[in-house]
């Protein structure tokens, strides 16, 4: 019953900062572009503009909820709620600080340690993929389901350079070990020479970039194309259902830079980091702040500063260039594993 109940409170404190960090990720992008524009931003609501996202979430709720005659109506309720759910759940098996001992008992700071949560990653933000497909295709619009084909080509392509690279990270973890993990907590607690840092670097542009195509995030946001399929997948949602499949995307992107931090940054590791203190788990969970904030920087770089792509362009790029890189990441990570193990 106890374990329940810390279970229960480590998820609904997860989803409140998750909601939180989505309503401030739209915030702090608006006031990135705006720079890169060289403008203001939003600067109205609140000082320096900060009730914005207050602003935007109250505006959403209370918009009409308009559900047309055409849809398939019990999927197309269903739709964003499946696109938004997985992109919460996917952070439960992501540690955000190092353990901490409070009255004799320790405290792990994820809603949940499991052997295997790297599989639970990829296999639970694959989920979230149906979400806007079934979103496109209840529409019964011609450019929504449009924007769900492309969406389902993307994600498939996508998918393949990214689990080849998660392999030959898992293969890395072999190093050192008498065998390789999948627990993500054991991947930041595992110390690694400089070496394999830099070869996991390496590794990090490509791993990036099928972030972005896996978020529908610019210049690979072909799905909502609005200079040519208007909104895509999103066009006959309106009000709180169109905020929720916007909340699903940022989402992604927060647990996307989460999961690169950890893969590829240490996590929550840093100076000054004491693991079972509660002052260790604190600056851990800063330097895991940190490192996200960064990465959602880059996101947000990325959108300011390169051109849409054509379609055709996103799949050769994946197919012609990304997929074979990997494989050959994949191919040299295993000999330098069998080298140096």
């Amino acid at each position: 019953m106890e374990i329940l109940i810390i279970s229960i409170i480590k998820s609904l404190a997860l989803i409140v900062i998750l909601l939180t960090g989505f309503a401030y990720l739209t915030y702090y992008e608006r006031k990135l572009l705006a720079r890169f524009h060289v403008r203001l931003g939003p600067n109205r609501a609140g000082p320096r503009g900060l009730l914005q996202p207050i602003a935007d979430a109250v505006k959403a709720i209370f918009k009409e909820e308009i559900v047309p005659d055409h849809v398939d109506k019990p999927v197309y309720l269903l739709a964003p709620a499946l696109a938004l759910i997985p992109a919460l759940v996917a952070f439960a098996v992501i540690p955000v600080a190092p353990a901490m001992t409070l009255f004799g008992r320790t405290i792990d700071f994820a809603v949940a340690d499991i052997n295997v949560a790297l599989l639970y990653v990829v296999a639970i933000t694959s989920v979230g993929t149906y979400g806007v497909i079934l979103g496109g295709w209840s529409s019964n619009n011609n450019y929504s389901l449009l924007g769900a084909l492309r969406t389902a080509s993307q994600m498939i392509s996508y998918e393949l350079p990214l689990g080849i690279l998660l392999a030959a990270i898992v293969l890395s973890t072999n190093i050192g070990r008498e065998m390789g993990t999948l627990s993500l907590h054991e991947i930041v607690l595992q110390d690694r020479p400089w070496w394999l840092w830099l070869w996991l670097w390496l590794a990090f542009p490509v791993f990036f970039i099928g972030v972005l195509a896996e978020s529908n995030r610019s210049p690979f946001d072909l799905p909502e194309t609005e200079n040519e399929l208007i909104a895509g997948f999103q066009i006959e949602y309106g009000g709180i259902k169109f905020a929720l499949f916007f909340m699903a995307e940022y989402i992604h992107m927060i647990t996307g830079s989460a999961l690169m931090a950890t893969l590829f940054f240490g996590g929550w590791r840093g100076p000054f980091v004491v693991p079972g203190t509660w002052h260790g788990a604190l600056i851990g969970f800063g330097w895991l702040f940190i490192k996200i904030l960064a990465l959602l920087f880059l996101f947000i770089w990325v959108r300011a500063s390169v051109p849409r792509v054509r379609y055709d362009q996103l799949l050769h790029f994946c197919w012609k260039f990304l997929t074979p890189l990997s494989i050959a990441y994949l191919v040299i990570t295993a000999v330098i594993v069998v080298f140096a193990g």
